[in-house]
């Protein structure tokens, strides 16, 4: 990897980490803010579900933006208005007497700065790199420090509410402006064009090539339509035509991609979800003690997503096969629960789930940055983030229902999940070469 981007990199990776301490750092700490604000399990639920569906709906909207704008005009706004979000639940929590409904508007706020922040670091890294090797290991990074929040959150979250019980909140605004520095002062505006470097017109060129028929023509509906080679942004619909074309020629691996993105959010936090209340019902763990356990299983889907994201490089076919051999294991795992009635059976089963997930995740990344022009990657980047959003949404209350009224055959259905994640990076994504540098004519990557 390029030396002189390490610290373009590190600033780049604390958007995601940032964000995701601003969501799961709540999620160990709900009962006792339920407690403080006098409401129901359903309300306290809702700071969760506002700022997901938030993200959900605007993560599109930013990828659009930040591939007609530029990523750091998008990604800076977005982390004031996260670090906004944050201090208004903050505040409400210290000095109103009912902040409940406040403390929403506050969340989301978050939930919108997050939309624009952390999904369009992932095709900022793709900018930031010529060899697609040091883009894999990028990536590799940007998962690990995600999955890095996800392992503070419980500790960090826990220890923060043990002091005052709103102070998770209060440490976004100090996050996010700290993240907002290193990207503005560290992160140098990416290369657009040269005689190394694939800018997004060669990208779209090269598009229309492998697009032409046996006659030398290109096909109906290409980007060659759009033509705008003079670098100024494209209209929204040249914009929403170039994007017909991506899915109508690549929509088989993208489609299966984001499914297995999906799936893998869906597990992840499903069983985070079944483990915090295991603790707390059968095993009598409770705040930082319960928070350690938790990041046991994220510790190593952390570690593994960072060996991964090193060991990958251009290599599209490895990519491929470590997405099913992760879905393969994950599926192991999950089954490999029914039988064990200890925890350190299940720590152990649920720690394979993780690695099983540290797999796939980073091979994910890679495909959707290897395999979009710069033109539009930022949009098609997040509406991937936008599926993993929908897993994370769903998961949680999808394990609460069948542990309330389908206890038996919890493990059986997220088995399910994990061999439908198989069967589609077996058969629905088929890197056409093991090796295709950037610079050179650009081959269907899946």
């Amino acid at each position: 990897m390029e030396a002189k981007k390490k610290w373009d990199l590190i600033s780049v990776a604390s958007i995601p980490l940032i964000m995701t301490l601003g969501n799961s750092m709540l999620i160990p700490i709900l009962p006792l803010i339920r407690e403080k604000l006098h409401v129901t399990s359903f309300q306290v639920s809702l700071l969760i579900t506002v700022y997901s569906i938030a993200a959900i709906i605007l993560i599109p909207v930013a990828g659009f933006l930040s591939d007609r704008y530029g990523r750091k005009i998008v990604i800076i706004p977005s982390l004031i208005i996260a670090g906004i979000g944050g201090a208004v639940c903050g505040i409400a929590a210290w000095f109103m007497p009912n902040p409940y409904m406040t403390i929403l508007l506050g969340r989301l706020l978050q939930g919108i700065g997050a939309a624009g922040a952390a999904p369009v670091a992932m095709p900022l890294v793709g900018d930031m790199f010529v060899k697609e090797s040091d883009v894999s290991s990028g990536l590799g990074i940007i998962e690990t420090a995600n999955t890095g929040g996800k392992v503070l959150s419980p500790i960090l979250g826990s220890a923060l509410a043990a002091l005052v019980w709103f102070l998770p909140f209060m440490a976004i605004p100090v996050f996010s402006l700290t993240s907002v520095l290193m990207v503005l002062f560290l992160v140098k505006k990416p290369q657009k064009s040269g005689n190394k470097v694939a800018g997004p017109d060669q990208n779209r060129s090269k598009a229309v090539s492998k697009a032409a028929d046996k006659n030398g023509k290109p096909q109906a509906n290409s980007p060659k339509e759009s033509g705008n080679t003079d670098g100024t942004p494209i209209s929204l619909p040249v914009f929403l035509k170039d994007l017909k074309w991506i899915f109508s020629r690549k929509g088989r691996w993208l489609y299966a991609i984001f499914a297995i993105g999906c799936i893998c959010m869906f597990l992840l936090f499903g069983v985070l979800f079944y483990l915090s209340e295991l603790l707390e019902e059968k095993y009598n763990l409770h705040g930082i003690l319960k928070g350690f356990v938790l990041a046991i299983p994220l510790t190593l889907l952390c570690l593994t997503s960072f060996i991964t994201g090193k060991i990958i490089g251009q290599h599209k076919k490895r990519m491929k096969w470590l997405t099913f051999i992760g879905s393969l294991l994950s599926l192991g795992a999950t089954l490999g629960c029914l039988p064990f009635n200890s925890l350190y059976g299940l720590l152990t089963m649920l720690s394979l789930l993780g690695i099983g997930i540290g797999l796939a995740l980073p091979c994910l990344d890679a495909f959707i940055t290897a395999g979009i022009d710069k033109a539009q990657r930022g949009t098609i980047s997040s509406f991937y983030s936008s599926m993993r959003f929908i897993g994370v949404a769903v998961g949680p209350p999808a394990v609460s229902v069948l542990l309330s009224r389908y206890p038996t055959i919890l493990f059986y259905v997220l088995g399910a999940a994990c061999l439908l994640a198989a069967i589609l990076a077996l058969f629905a994504i088929h890197p056409s070469t093991d090796e295709e540098p950037r610079a050179k004519p650009e081959p269907s990557p899946a």
